[in-house]
C-alpha cells in the first residue's frame, strides 16, 4: 500500500510538471521571444487575417503571383503529395498540363525553360515558396494585369526574396509577396 501511494504521488508531480507547468512555461517563453511565430505566423492585410506564411494558398488570378502545384489543392488538413514516381504516366500527364498552363499565362513559347517547383508538387502540397527564378518568370503577367511597371514589380520580388545560394536556392513567399503588392497598390 504505501508503494502504491508514492507510485500515485510521483504520477500526479510528473503529470502536473511535464502535461501543465512546462507546457505553460514553454508556451509563455515562445510568446515573449517569437511572438509572430508562436501565434502561427499570420499575416494581415488591413487588419484582417489572410492567411500564414507558413501555409501556401491556392492563387490563380493573373494579378498575384502563383505557387507551386498542390496535389490536395492545398487543404492544410489534408497535406501530402502525390507518390508518383518518374515513370507514372499521370505524374508525365500531369507536368505536361502544367507546363502548357505556364506557358499560356505567362506568354512563354513551347521551347522557354520554366523552373520545376512551376510545375512539380510538393512533397506536402502546402509549400508557401517558390524559386526566384518562378516568380521571376511570372512579373510580367502580373505586372500587365496590376498595370504597373514591370520594372517596380521585379524590384519588389526581389525585395521579397529570401536566402542565399550558399544555403540553399534563393526563393519567395507567395502570400508575402502577394500581400505586398495589394499593400502597395493599396488594395
Amino acid at each position: 500500500m504505501k508503494e502504491l501511494g508514492r507510485s500515485l504521488l510521483v504520477f500526479i508531480s510528473l503529470t502536473v510538471l511535464t502535461g501543465f507547468l512546462y507546457p505553460a512555461a514553454m508556451t509563455g517563453i515562445a510568446s515573449r521571444l517569437f511572438p509572430r511565430q508562436s501565434q502561427g505566423s499570420l499575416i494581415a492585410l488591413n487588419g484582417k487575417i489572410v492567411g500564414s506564411s507558413l501555409i501556401g494558398q491556392k492563387f490563380s488570378a493573373p494579378r498575384y503571383f502563383h505557387g507551386r502545384p498542390s496535389a490536395v489543392d492545398y487543404d492544410a488538413g489534408n497535406s501530402g503529395g502525390a507518390n508518383l514516381g518518374p515513370d507514372s504516366k499521370k505524374l508525365i500527364n500531369d507536368v505536361h498540363e502544367r507546363l502548357e498552363r505556364v506557358d499560356a499565362e505567362d506568354g512563354l513559347s513551347p521551347t522557354a525553360l520554366v523552373p520545376a517547383d512551376m510545375v512539380l508538387a510538393s512533397a506536402s502540397g502546402l509549400d508557401p515558396h517558390i524559386s526566384l527564378e518562378g516568380a521571376l518568370l511570372q512579373t510580367t503577367r502580373v505586372a500587365r494585369a496590376r498595370r504597373m511597371a514591370a520594372g517596380d514589380v521585379k524590384r519588389l520580388v526581389e525585395r521579397m526574396t529570401e536566402g542565399w545560394n550558399f544555403f540553399g536556392p534563393r526563393r519567395v513567399n507567395v502570400l508575402e509577396l502577394n500581400v505586398a503588392l495589394d499593400a502597395v497598390q493599396g488594395k
